[in-house]
C-alpha cells in the first residue's frame, strides 16, 4: 500500500491538487449552479471518507481539505488549462509511486467528483450540460482513462 510518506511534499501537493482542480473545471464550464456544485464537491470528499479503508492512499487524499486558489487564474479557460495540467502531473506522480490499482482508484475518485459536481445543478433541463460533459471528457483524457 502506498501512503503519503512515499511522496515528497511537492509531489503530495500535486496529487492533492488534482481532484479540486477537476471540480473547478466543471464548476466553471457552464454558468449557474456554482454554490450547489461547490457543495457537491465537498460532499464527494465526505462520501469518499465514508468509504474509509478500501485504499489507504485514497483515504489520505480524501481526508485532506480540498484547496483551490481562486486568485491564481484570470479566466475559466486559464483555470481549465492549468487544472488539466495538474491532473496530468498527478497521474504522472502516482504512476511512478503508486500501484496500478491505486492509480485507477484515484482516477475513479476524480471522475466521480466531476460527475457529482456536474449533476448538482440542472441547466436548460439537462442534468449535465454539454459544456460540463465536454469538461468531464477533457478531465478523462487528462487522467489517461
Amino acid at each position: 500500500m502506498t501512503t503519503q510518506a512515499a511522496f515528497s511534499p511537492e509531489e503530495w501537493k500535486v496529487v492533492l491538487e488534482g481532484p479540486p482542480a477537476a471540480g473547478m473545471i466543471v464548476v466553471t464550464a457552464a454558468r449557474g449552479g456554482t454554490f450547489r456544485e461547490t457543495i457537491a464537491m465537498a460532499k464527494a470528499y465526505t462520501e469518499a471518507r465514508g468509504e474509509h479503508g478500501e485504499s489507504e492512499l485514497l483515504d489520505e487524499i480524501a481526508a485532506a481539505k480540498p484547496k483551490v486558489d481562486h486568485t491564481r487564474y484570470h479566466s475559466a479557460e486559464e483555470l481549465r488549462e492549468n487544472g488539466l495540467g495538474h491532473l496530468r502531473n498527478a497521474v504522472a506522480v502516482l504512476g511512478s509511486k503508486a500501484t496500478t490499482d491505486e492509480l485507477d482508484e484515484y482516477r475513479r475518485f476524480v471522475l466521480t467528483l466531476a460527475g457529482k459536481v456536474a449533476a448538482a445543478h440542472r441547466e436548460h433541463g439537462q442534468d449535465v450540460s454539454p459544456a460540463e460533459a465536454e469538461a468531464i471528457q477533457q478531465i478523462t483524457e487528462a487522467l489517461g482513462s
